[in-house]
C-alpha cells in the first residue's frame, strides 16, 4: 500500500545488491507518446516540384470548376455537367446518368480506382500520396499560403521563436485567415455538386439556402482548415491507413524514392578543393530533410512516413550541381538495384506478375462496364403481382389478377406506351386511369400503372396449372419497339 502522500514505499535492496542498482519508482508519470515535432518544409525547386505544382493546379481546378460546367440534356433535365441530385435520386456525369437501380456502375468505378491505385503503387510506390491525394494537394496549398505570408523555412523558424512579437501576430493572423477562406471555398464548392451551382450560390449569398447547405459548408470548412492547415503531416503519419497497407504492394522491382548508400557513404561535410577520394557524395547538408513535408531523413531507408513526393530528389540534385557531383544520389530506384550497386544494375522490370495481374483486372472490369453501358436499355420495366389477394374470382366465374407495372423512361424525351399480354389466350387487359390504353411517361422519369388481367370462365377453366406464366408486352407508340416482361397469372387450385 502507498502512504498518505500517494507515493510508493522505497524498495529495499536484496543482500549483496548495491542500492544504486535497485530500480526506483518515479513520482512523475512518463508519457508513452512522443510529442509533435513541428515540420517547417523548405521550398524546393526542380522538375518534381514543378510536376506537383501542375498536378495541384489541375486537381484544384477540376474540383472548383466542375460544378459550373453546363451540359445540355434537353428542356426537361438539369444542365449541370456533374450533379448528384438527391431529391430526384440521380447522378449526372456529363453524358452519363446513373439511377439508384444502377449503382453498380459507381461500384465498378470504385473497383477500377482501387485496382489502378494498386497498379500504380506496385510500379512506383506511393505516387498517389505524393501528388494527387486530396490531403497532399490541400496541404501543399496551405503551405504555399503560409510561405507567402511568413517566408520560407528560416523565416518561419524565427517567427516561432518570438510568438508574441507584433510581426509574428499579424503574419500568423493573415495566414490563418487565408486558410479559413480556402476552407470556406472548399466547403462551398462541395455543396455545389448537390444542387444547381449558380442558383445555390445566389441563395447562399442572400441567406436563402437550405440550412443543410450551411451545415456542410461549416463541416468541410472545419475539416479542411484543421487537416490541411494545422494537422498536415500528422494525417499522413497517424490517421491515413494507406501507409500500413501499401507495403504489401511493393516488391524488389518497385520504383521507390531511395538514397543510394553505395554512392553517398561515408558522408560528411565537404569543402571546395577537397578530394573526393575515400568518401561518398553526400555532404550531409540535410536539404533532403528540410524540404520533406513529413520531416523524415530519406537516408535512413524506406519509412512509413515517406509519401514519395520526390522533393528530396530536387533538393539533392541542386546540391550535387553546386558541389560538382553527378545527380541521382537520391532517385527513384529499386531494391534490387540498390543491393546490386551501380556496376551490377539490372534493367527496370515493369512487366511482373503482380503488375500484369492488376492490369488484367483493370481491363476486365473496364470491358464489363463498357459492354454494360453499350447494351443499357432506355426502358426498364418492373412488374409486381398483388400479394393479397393473389386472384379474385368474379361473379360470372372468371378470374382476375392485379399488377403494378412501373415503367422507367431513361430517355430525355416524353414517351407513350401501350400495354398488352401474350401467352394467355382470351385475356382482357384493363388499366386504371389511362383512357385508350395509352400510358404517357415523362422524360427521365417513372410511371406506375395499375393493370388488371382477366380471364373469363372458359379461359380460367382452360388453365393447365394454378400459376401460369405469360408476358406483359410494352410497346413504344412512337418507335414501335416492344419490351416483354414475364409475369405469372394465379388461378384457383387445380
Amino acid at each position: 500500500m502507498t502512504g498518505g502522500n500517494g507515493n510508493a514505499p522505497p524498495v529495499e535492496a536484496a543482500p549483496g545488491v548495491a542500492r544504486s542498482d535497485v530500480p526506483t519508482v518515479s513520482s512523475e508519470r512518463q508519457s508513452l507518446y512522443a510529442g509533435r515535432v513541428k515540420v517547417y518544409p523548405k521550398e524546393a525547386h526542380g522538375r518534381f516540384r514543378t510536376i506537383k505544382w501542375i498536378v495541384m493546379a489541375v486537381t484544384l481546378g477540376i474540383y472548383y470548376v466542375f460544378p459550373w460546367i453546363r451540359w445540355d440534356r434537353g428542356p426537361y433535365l438539369p444542365d449541370q455537367a456533374v450533379l448528384l441530385d438527391l431529391p430526384a435520386r440521380r447522378f449526372y456525369f456529363f453524358f452519363l446518368e446513373i439511377w439508384p437501380q444502377e449503382f453498380y456502375y459507381v461500384t465498378g468505378l470504385l473497383v477500377l480506382a482501387a485496382l489502378a491505385l494498386f497498379l500504380v503503387t506496385s510500379v512506383a510506390g506511393r505516387v498517389w500520396c505524393g501528388y494527387t491525394c486530396p490531403q497532399t494537394v490541400w496541404t501543399d496549398l496551405m503551405i504555399a499560403v503560409e510561405r507567402f505570408w511568413q517566408g520560407d523555412r528560416n523565416q518561419r523558424l524565427k517567427l516561432d521563436k518570438h510568438p508574441w512579437a507584433a510581426e509574428t501576430i499579424w503574419k500568423k493572423s493573415a495566414t490563418h485567415i487565408s486558410w479559413l477562406l480556402i476552407a470556406v471555398a472548399t466547403g462551398g464548392a462541395w455543396v455545389f455538386y448537390f444542387a444547381d451551382a449558380p442558383t445555390l450560390a445566389g441563395e447562399l449569398v442572400t441567406f436563402d439556402a437550405p440550412m443543410v447547405a450551411y451545415l456542410f459548408i461549416g463541416l468541410f470548412t472545419a475539416s479542411t482548415y484543421v487537416l490541411g492547415g494545422i494537422a498536415r503531416e500528422q494525417v499522413c503519419i497517424y490517421m491515413c491507413p494507406w501507409p500500413r497497407i501499401q507495403g504489401a504492394m511493393f516488391d524488389r522491382d518497385s520504383l521507390l524514392i531511395s538514397y543510394r548508400t553505395w554512392r553517398g557513404e561515408p558522408h560528411g561535410p565537404h569543402k571546395a578543393g577537397q578530394s573526393w577520394e575515400g568518401r561518398g557524395d553526400c555532404v550531409d547538408c540535410r536539404q533532403c530533410v528540410a524540404v520533406c513535408p513529413t520531416g523524415i531523413d530519406i537516408r535512413n531507408g524506406p519509412q512509413l512516413e515517406c509519401i514519395q513526393c520526390a522533393l528530396c530528389i530536387d533538393a539533392c540534385d541542386e546540391i550535387m550541381d553546386k558541389v560538382g557531383r553527378p545527380r541521382g544520389l537520391i532517385a527513384y530506384d529499386t531494391v534490387r538495384n540498390l543491393d546490386a550497386h551501380a556496376e551490377n544494375a539490372e534493367p527496370l522490370r515493369l512487366l511482373r506478375p503482380r503488375v500484369i495481374l492488376y492490369a488484367a483486372a483493370i481491363a476486365v472490369v473496364g470491358l464489363i462496364m463498357v459492354v454494360a453501358l453499350s447494351i443499357r436499355p432506355v426502358l426498364d420495366v418492373n412488374v409486381l403481382h398483388d400479394r393479397n389477394p393473389l386472384y379474385v374470382r368474379l361473379s360470372d366465374g372468371g378470374v382476375r389478377n392485379g399488377f403494378t407495372v412501373k415503367l422507367m423512361n431513361k430517355l430525355y424525351l416524353p414517351r407513350a406506351f401501350k400495354l398488352g399480354v401474350e401467352g394467355l389466350p382470351g385475356a382482357k387487359v384493363d388499366m386504371v386511369g389511362h383512357e385508350g390504353g395509352v400510358v404517357p411517361v415523362p422524360p427521365d422519369n417513372i410511371q406506375s400503372v395499375r393493370l388488371y388481367v382477366t380471364l373469363d370462365k372458359q379461359g380460367a377453366r382452360a388453365l393447365a396449372e394454378q400459376a401460369t406464366t405469360f408476358d406483359i408486352v410494352i410497346t413504344d407508340i412512337a418507335s414501335g419497339e416492344e419490351t416483354a416482361h414475364e409475369a405469372t397469372f394465379q388461378g384457383p387450385p387445380r
